[in-house]
């Protein structure tokens, strides 16, 4: 029996004809039944002859029927409710057809009448087998023992369309997957069944996942937070259940689910925090009419700073970077999808680069800007003490110089949290060029835009309003430890972390944007705004959650390896040192750091720095950073043992 039912369900598809004949014969057959049944299956009392009569009306009737209604061409085994409502349109319009010819044929007084009791017996039993078999071979398919290895799934979000979700994904999976729960959080719907599929609530979860041994588990609710999700990945991960994003059913291509389409939930999914609402009216309202500067705009923070700002329909959008392919590649990506035309204008150049720069701001007159360039990878940094220098702090004094020359508006600097009482070049470096542009701020000075060519003095000098933006690691950026791991767990390990105790804090790239959006709004100048960061993230827990989303066990399957602190890395980030107080501002996620006055002879000690860079002088450069930083103590690393209470200043030789 066993063996028959395999071969019965083996994956041949029936002919078209054949379809057609069973329903045929089932109209047939329906129709001879009825009869016995007026007779109350009286053999003797059997009008042969009119029954086959009758017989032959009924198969023209259920033949014109099933032609117009198509009933043959569906493939009873993937059929739908849709299906089986055709076939019993079919048997309900040869019913009509049946009950016009019978008033025909009374009008015309022929002998030829099926008695109208006979046509609803042949409807009722006709309809019930025509269904009914459909309904059956389509329920065998579903549970026949060719598919015992099939993975069991919960879906979480049972609504709107948990029905169309659950057969779809059975469906597309060639029968890989068993819907076995649906879970949401929905009190009304729970307790109730989906195709007799029960709704438990996100509480009963745990208790599900070893009784139903289940696999995985499917996201189909688009508007699940991070939080719910991420409590709901603790659970089902250390359970190992895999997890999987459906997209919304308006993203399904054709109203068809495509099983490409069906993908892993993401690390950056599960460290989010609730969304911060930030004044966007205002920033669009400040944003819309002006012409906007990005440099660093083919970096992780430039290019999603260049798309919300193009989203604005400003003026002007300049994208300056010296990334030639990424700013081709963000160029195209934003005329096709804003169709900005003339007033997006990409700038190959160096931002160090001060002709280059001049040449920049000359022509297109920015008025905002955002100084997102720089260099920021801390063990390359601290091998290129003289190039971190150039890039992170002449860059940035180039910039600001030329703002101040130029009468731009606002110049918004990106600094990091590495900055707040640096142990490293990288933090160090950023944490004097924040301090050159306060210090640019509060006093405006006369400066040498093209050294040693020209220079320049303005009316408009000391009215552009310098404001900084200080944040912790972004996610999936091209610095972020997320990409690293992701790599290494493709490549099945081993993992790398520097230190078991090692924590960072974490936000997303539109996160990030949108604070820097908001503070360049809100901020008068000499303000350094902070974002409240949540919670920190312990790396290691970090890296054991990514290995065990992509389906394997942390130091079974792939390896962790502790490799040691790198030059200038330290165990946790701060963002505010021990001289800055913190003032809050109109939304409580973002703060104000009050920042003491710098020493008036700083702008002097930058320029002493800059030259000694220039000069590539690098162990002179260290001290002399050290020297403007105070708190700046290195960790880890070469340069320790200039680490002192205070250092000499550097005599520098003047360049000719």
């Amino acid at each position: 029996m066993k063996e028959f039912r395999k071969f019965l369900l083996k994956n041949r598809i029936t002919p078209k004809w054949v379809i057609f004949l069973l329903d045929l014969t089932i109209c047939i057959t329906s129709y001879i039944y009825a009869n016995y049944l007026l007779t109350d299956f009286k053999i003797l009392s059997f009008d042969y002859a009119n029954v086959l009569e009758g017989a032959s009306t009924v198969i023209i009737s259920a033949s014109v029927s099933f032609f117009v209604f198509k009933t043959y061409e569906g493939i009873i085994r993937y059929s739908e409710m849709q299906e089986t409502v055709r076939a019993l349109s079919a048997v309900f319009l040869s019913f009509l057809l049946l009950l016009l010819a019978n008033g025909i044929l009374t009008i015309a007084a022929a002998d030829l009448y099926i008695p109208n009791s006979v046509l609803f017996g042949y409807f009722f039993c006709a309809s019930f087998v025509i269904c009914g078999y459909r309904i059956m071979v389509k329920t065998l398919y579903q549970d026949d023992d060719l598919n015992v290895n099939a993975a069991n799934v919960i879906i979480y979000g049972a609504e709107p369309k948990g029905s169309l979700m659950q057969k779809t994904i059975v469906g597309i999976s060639d029968r890989q997957f068993r819907v076995v729960a649906f879970i949401d959080e929905n009190e009304m719907l729970t307790g109730k069944t989906i195709d007799g599929i029960r709704i438990y609530t996100p509480e009963q979860l745990p208790e599900l996942l070893k009784p139903l041994r289940v696999k995985y588990l499917f996201f189909s609710k688009p508007d699940i937070t991070a939080q719910t999700k991420n409590s709901i990945a603790e659970v089902c991960l250390a359970a190992n259940v895999k997890l999987m994003n459906i997209p919304a059913v308006d993203r399904w291509v054709d109203g068809h689910l495509s099983f490409n389409q069906i993908s892993d939930v993401q690390i950056e999914e599960l460290l989010g925090r609730p969304a911060i609402e930030l004044s966007n009216d205002n920033v669009f309202r400040f944003m819309s009419d002006k012409t906007v500067l990005i440099t660093g705009a083919a970096g992780s923070i430039g290019s999603e700073l260049a798309r919300q700002v193009a989203a604005m329909r400003p003026a002007s959008l300049i994208l300056c970077d010296q990334v030639e392919t990424g700013l081709h590649d963000l160029d195209y990506e934003l005329q096709e999808k804003y169709n900005l035309g003339s007033s997006l204008v990409c700038f190959l150049g160096d931002v160090k680069d001060s002709p280059a720069m001049d040449q920049l701001f000359s022509t297109h007159r920015p008025e905002i800007v955002f100084h997102a360039a720089a260099y920021k990878h801390v063990p390359v940094m601290e091998s290129h003490p003289s190039e971190a220098i150039r890039n992170n702090v002449l860059g940035t004094k180039v910039l600001a110089d030329l703002s101040e020359f130029y009468g731009v508006e606002k110049f918004l600097f990106i600094s990091t949290d590495k900055a707040i009482n640096p142990t490293n070049i990288m933090g160090a470096s950023k944490r004097i060029a924040e301090m050159y542009c306060h210090s640019l701020h509060h006093t405006g000075k006369d400066f040498q835009l093209i050294d040693p060519l020209v220079y320049r003095i303005d009316s408009m000098l000391g009215k552009t309003k310098f404001i900084t933006t200080r944040f912790g690691n972004v996610l999936a950026s091209n610095g972020s430890v997320i990409p690293r791991f992701k790599d290494q767990i493709t490549k099945g390990g081993p993992v790398t972390v520097t230190h078991p105790d090692i924590i960072r804090y974490f936000m997303t790239i539109p996160e990030a944007c949108s604070l820097v959006l908001e503070a360049m709004t809100m901020g008068n100048g000499g303000e350094i705004f902070l974002f409240d960061m949540g919670e920190p993230v312990k790396i290691l827990s970090l890296a054991q959650k990514m290995i065990k989303l992509a389906g394997y066990e942390p130091d079974k399957q792939i390896k962790i390896e502790f490799t040691g602190l790198r030059p200038g890395e330290k165990l946790y980030e701060e963002l505010l040192n021990d001289q800055e107080e913190v003032i809050p501002t109109h939304h409580k996620k973002i703060l104000k750091a009050k920042v003491q006055k710098n020493n008036d002879s700083v702008m002097d000690e930058i320029t002493k720095l800059i030259d000694l860079a220039n000069e590539c002088r690098d162990e002179e450069v260290v001290k002399q950073m050290k020297f403007i930083v105070p708190e700046y103590i290195s960790n880890n690393s070469v340069y320790q043992l200039y680490d002192t209470k205070a250092l000499p200043q550097v005599t520098v030789a003047k360049s000719v």
